[in-house]
């Protein structure tokens, strides 16, 4: 196995931001008793809504629809953007090491994500500085654990899959990753 790797990939959620839902969660409660509970589960129950909207097959106005559904639309669309996205953190310790990391390798993010995430969650932080490119599933219309994602990546960096270390929080995509090279 190759160590001499040139690219480092990242993760987002829970790598580079933690995320809660409990934060939307607790802020729907407040608005109606048990509204964010019954928000929480429907949205589990309903998943595949979510992963079609990362994967770009679900516009951003279907998908604030379907969840607005979920509340029974005491809440608008704005409201919703900004409690679905105010759920995240930034991890310094991992942002610090972009910086260095920098210095002697290709440092891309590679994440399953969403346009409403990136807009009202995210887009601000300062660390996306250090990145040489972002992958974002919305708009590589693929997520991981699918092939499509991963060689996207190695298009971009025009570096064999052995030369890439793989860094996320779920083990099914660092999998997905290991099963291409």
């Amino acid at each position: 196995m190759n160590r001499n790797y040139s690219v480092i990939v990242f993760d987002l959620g829970n790598v580079l931001i933690p995320f809660d839902y409990s934060i939307a969660v607790d802020k729907l409660n407040k608005i109606e008793s048990g509204l964010g509970d019954n928000f929480i589960k429907l949205y589990k129950d309903n998943y595949h809504l979510h992963r079609a909207f990362e994967r770009g097959d679900m516009s951003e106005h279907e998908f604030i629809d379907s969840m607005l559904k979920l509340v029974d639309y005491k809440i608008d669309a704005e409201t919703f953007c900004e409690y679905y996205s105010k759920i995240f953190a930034v991890n310094e310790d991992v942002a610090a090491l972009l910086p260095v990391l920098k210095q002697k390798y290709t440092v891309v993010l590679l994440s399953n994500s969403n346009s409403i995430h990136q807009k009202y969650g995210y887009r601000h932080y300062e660390f996306f500085k250090h990145f040489d490119k972002l992958f974002l599933s919305h708009e590589v219309n693929a997520v991981k654990p699918e092939e499509k994602i991963y060689r996207t990546v190695e298009a971009y960096t025009k570096k064999p899959s052995d030369e890439h270390i793989f860094i996320d929080d779920v083990e099914e995509y660092t999998t997905g990753a290991k099963k291409i090279g």
